[in-house]
């Protein structure tokens, strides 16, 4: 039977159903108002098929997944059960948030999104699936009808996104493989994996946002076309990414749609490498505009049609102001060199078999460096140095490839004549939560860094700190006793 309700329906004498709001092969998906606690929801009632072993084994392990799962990025599950007033019909469902706003399949279908805007979606949608992957959850199923874009009624512009239904979502390590009878997925939108019926891991769910932020650029799907035809297309040919598409969006996008799965990032690295997106974003909008103009909209532009990245910006500006002024109440920046400091950066050198290290203080557009071993450069621009996405973490930033990590691909040391392929950067983190650059060293080869080296490195950035700080208090100290 067809999962269908009329609207007032009261749903185990609670959920009162309204308006379907979506319709797949296997459920419906209705507007609801619970008059219990006297809020809107959504209501996704299955099809009645109970002679269907497969698809009731599918719900419960939907309502299995959903409960489990906590994320700003996923959609909440609230309840679950099955109304049974009708002998004839058993009708289960699951009750979710009611996401207020259009999908992304809507949104594309008004043309391309702004590269501002997708960076942002594409973050949290990331970070959605990292956090699933984590857990041993692969979605399957990830297409724009499935992102849901998040409309809080409030004056916020920064466009958020959710992951919903996971209706055809695999736990891992359950001895379970997606097969040739099994559905996983949507045609346009499958991994190549999936299209040849092979078992599927999370890497097929970074492919699929892969293709998902293609079309996000381009307006289009990448693989249009019949079911048929459109997922057999990628296993013949790479989906062609237009030359007018920024270099670093075409470097991320060109390993997450990779053939081979072992060759696409992990969606950790997608995260941080849009996140990084989104700051860069915001600075270069910032450069652009004049200090009159930072502080409201040009004459006959209402505050609805500022971007996400001039809403970025703002935040960055209040951020990165504060992080200035504690990077200048250590009076660290242009101080002569300092045998100390040369003395730890020699040793991290030795320690780590590496021929570069640096202590680097980040400057309003410059990187500093307060000691630098193996190199004669003193500072160089902020836009291509590592260390300024360095301070940007709350841990260690290490690159254990420069060539094969999307963060780092279009990077001018990594694509230039210095060849960096190797980075580990730890934060000089100040006791009130401030960066004021970092310790890192660099290597031309690829290596491996372990969670034992991470520790070494947060030790010698702490000494550093350490030092910073006993200098600070001994001027402070000075300062009060004239």
């Amino acid at each position: 039977m067809a999962a269908s309700m009329e609207p007032g329906y009261l749903l185990s004498g609670r959920y009162r159903i309204d308006v379907l709001i979506g319709r797949g092969s296997q459920s419906g998906v209705y507007r609801a108002f619970d008059e219990l606690l006297q809020r809107d929801v959504a209501v996704k009632l299955f099809r009645d098929d109970p002679g269907n072993v497969d698809h009731t084994r599918r719900q419960g392990e939907e309502v299995r997944i959903l409960a489990g799962m906590s994320h700003h990025a996923l959609v909440t599950l609230l309840d679950a059960g099955a109304d049974l007033s009708d002998p004839r019909h058993r009708r289960t469902y699951l009750v979710m948030e009611l996401v207020r706003g259009p999908d992304l399949r809507q949104r594309t279908a008004q043309g391309p999104i702004s590269a501002a805007h997708l960076a942002l979606i594409g973050h949290d949608l990331a970070d959605g699936l990292a956090y699933i992957h984590h857990h041993g959850i692969v979605h399957r199923d990830v297409k724009p009808a499935n992102i849901l874009l998040v409309d809080y009624n409030i004056d916020d512009r920064r466009p958020r996104a959710k992951l919903s239904d996971f209706g055809v979502a695999m736990i891992l390590g359950e001895g379970r493989q997606s097969g040739p009878a099994e559905s996983s997925g949507t045609p346009q939108y499958l991994s190549p994996e999936q299209a040849a019926s092979e078992p599927v891991g999370p890497a097929s769910d970074v492919y699929s946002l892969g293709l998902v932020l293609l079309e996000g650029l381009t307006g289009k799907p990448a693989y249009p076309g019949a079911p048929i035809a459109s997922a057999m297309a990628r296993l013949l040919r790479d989906p062609h990414i237009p030359e007018g598409v920024a270099p670093k969006w075409a470097a991320l996008l060109t390993s997450m749609l990779s053939r081979e799965p072992s060759a696409r990032p992990a969606a950790r690295e997608v995260s941080l490498a849009l996140r990084q997106e989104v700051i860069s974003a915001a600075g270069r909008r910032r450069s652009r505009r004049t200090p009159a103009a930072a502080d409201a909209p040009p004459s006959g532009v209402s505050a609805s049609d500022v971007s996400a990245s001039d809403v970025s910006a703002s935040d960055g500006r209040a951020n990165e102001e504060a992080r200035m002024l504690a990077v200048e109440r250590y009076r660290i920046l242009d101080t002569p060199p300092d045998g100390t400091f040369d003395r730890i950066v020699g040793l991290a050198a030795r320690m780590f078999s590496v021929p570069v290290a640096i202590v680097s203080v980040v400057d309003r557009d410059r990187i500093w460096f307060k000691a630098h071993h193996g190199t004669d450069v003193g500072e160089i621009g902020r836009d291509p140095g590592l260390c300024a996405s360095a301070i940007l973490q709350d841990e260690a930033w290490v690159v254990p490839d420069a060539l094969t990590d999307p963060r780092t691909l279009a990077n001018p040391l990594v694509a230039g004549e210095f060849g960096l392929q190797f980075y580990a950067g730890v934060p000089l983190r100040t006791p009130d939560g401030y960066n004021l650059g970092t310790f890192c060293i660099l290597d031309r080869e690829p290596r491996e860094f372990t969670a034992e080296d991470i520790r070494t490195l947060e030790d010698l950035a702490a000494i550093v700190m350490n030092d910073l700080e006993l200098r600070l208090q001994s001027r402070s100290a000075l300062a009060a006793g004239r």
